[in-house]
């Protein structure tokens, strides 16, 4: 098992590239600050290096809040019991339910829960045992599950292709039919660890046909992850597997 410095000792740091992109973005970008112990702990459980995205986003962020707050990425915060109505991002180890203490015998086989959006939607890196996390696409490519169909899509990319797609602007036509006049304003109010639930729900034939005519509610992401799981098993008898932990 590498350890957190031999993980950082890469010659090609993915991090000024990342950052330059940041700074680039043709959407909101809010870097949320990381905390050390949680950082060495998460990329040590990870084992990736910080020549990769997903190691730079571990060690450098506390996650980030793209789109006026519409994505949330995950990465290492701290933990504080007085946060603000605003915070309660929460990180990728906690979200994938990392153990404690790092080890080298335990590995995520399904994959990692990477984001959510506002609406539920996860996105996740697909493991490398396909049979352990049962959505489309290959190893290592990124999947989400989608809050009106209720069913994974593969988004055929990886990782950073994925985040630099989101952070040239990608989101603007992928949740075409999925967003409404103000949604910048709700989005940018929401907790890290919340989200809008939609009455009727998104994948309704009523919210399909007109969103507008939808009633929305902020609950905690937890409750609208276990709505998504329990909807897909009773009306497909589908098992949506991880959709991550609150």
């Amino acid at each position: 098992m590498r350890l957190f410095e031999n993980l950082t000792a890469t010659p090609e740091p993915a991090w000024p590239e990342l950052q330059r992109l940041v700074g680039a973005a043709s959407v909101t970008v809010e870097v949320r600050a990381p905390d050390e112990a949680t950082s060495r702990r998460t990329l040590e459980q990870l084992q990736v290096t910080t020549g990769s995205f997903l190691g730079a986003v571990v060690v450098h962020t506390g996650g980030l809040l793209v789109d006026h707050g519409w994505l949330r990425v995950y990465g290492s915060p701290g933990r504080s019991a007085s946060l603000p109505s605003t915070d309660g991002l929460p990180g990728l180890a906690g979200t994938n339910e990392f153990p404690p203490v790092p080890t080298a015998v335990w590995s995520p086989a399904h994959g990692l829960v990477v984001a959510h959006d506002v609406l539920g939607g996860t996105y996740a890196l697909n493991g490398q045992d396909p049979a352990a996390h049962a959505r489309p696409g290959r190893p290592g490519d990124m999947t989400y599950l989608a809050p009106d169909t209720l069913q994974w899509e593969s988004l055929e990319a990886g990782y950073a292709a994925w985040l630099a797609w989101v952070l040239d602007g990608g989101l603007a036509d992928f949740t075409e039919g999925l967003r409404w006049d103000g949604w910048e304003d709700e989005s940018r109010g929401l907790s890290g660890d919340s989200g809008l639930n939609f009455y009727p729900p998104l994948w309704s034939k009523e919210a399909h046909e007109d969103l507008g005519a939808t009633s929305r509610a902020v609950v905690p992401m937890a409750e609208l992850v276990a709505m998504a799981r329990s909807t897909a098993a009773e009306i497909d008898g589908v098992d949506l597997g991880a959709l991550g932990t609150f």
